[in-house]
C-alpha cells in the first residue's frame, strides 16, 4: 500500500473502537505500514496525524513490541506533537511503554528502551503536566511519571511538588487522580 493510500484510509478512522481496530489490524497484517503510521502522526499539523495517533494507541496497547524498532523516532518526535486530539494518545502510548518497562515479566522491552528514550517520555511527560493540556493527557503523564520515579528518584519530588501546586486550581478530574498520585507518594 502507497504512503497515498494509506494516508487515504487513515481519514475514515474515528474513535469508535470497531473503526480503530480495523486500521489497528491492517498495520498488524502489514507491519511495513508502521513506519508510514509514524509518518503521518509526526505530520504534526495535520488533522490526520490524530487519527494515525488513535491507531498506534490501540496497537501499542495490544502489542507494544511492536513500537520498539522505531523507539528512537518515536521518541525524538513526541514532543512535537501538540493538537489535543493527538496529545492524549501519545500521552497514553508513552504510559504504555512505561508500564511494560517496569513490569518485570517483559525483558525485551526492559533491554530495548534506553535511558535516552526514558529520559524523552520524562521530558514530554512533564511538558503535558505543566503545559496548557486537556487532563487525559495530564492524568496520563502523572501516572507515567510515577512508575519513572522509581527509576529515575529525582521524579518523585518534583512530581509532589507540581500535583500539589496545580491541585487547587485543578479540574476535579485532575484532583481525583493528583489525590491518588500524592497518595501513593507518601505511602511508598
Amino acid at each position: 500500500m502507497t504512503y497515498e493510500n494509506f494516508l487515504n484510509e487513515l481519514s475514515y478512522v474515528n474513535l469508535s473502537r470497531e473503526n480503530r481496530a480495523k486500521y489497528a489490524q491492517m498495520v498488524l497484517e502489514n507491519k511495513n505500514l508502521m513506519p508510514v503510521l509514524l509518518k503521518v502522526l509526526f505530520e504534526v499539523d495535520s488533522k490526520i496525524s490524530c487519527r494515525a495517533a488513535w491507531v498506534l494507541e490501540f496497537i501499542t496497547k495490544k502489542k507494544p513490541l511492536i513500537l520498539l524498532p522505531y523507539i528512537d523516532g518515536f521518541t525524538a518526535q513526541i514532543e512535537n506533537v501538540h493538537l489535543d486530539s493527538a496529545v492524549r494518545p501519545v500521552a497514553k502510548i508513552c504510559g504504555y511503554l512505561v508500564e511494560n518497562h517496569v513490569d518485570k515479566k517483559i525483558i525485551p522491552i526492559k533491554k530495548l528502551i534506553k535511558p535516552v528514550h526514558l529520559e524523552r517520555i520524562i521530558a514530554v511527560n512533564f511538558d503535558y503536566l505543566i503545559g496548557d493540556h486537556k487532563i487525559a493527557a495530564k492524568a496520563y503523564a502523572m501516572q507515567s511519571l510515577y512508575w519513572l520515579g522509581f527509576q529515575f528518584t529525582w521524579i518523585h519530588p518534583e512530581l509532589q511538588i507540581i500535583l500539589e501546586q496545580g491541585y487547587t486550581n485543578g479540574s476535579p478530574a485532575y484532583k481525583a487522580r493528583a489525590r491518588k498520585i500524592l497518595k501513593q507518594l507518601k505511602f511508598q
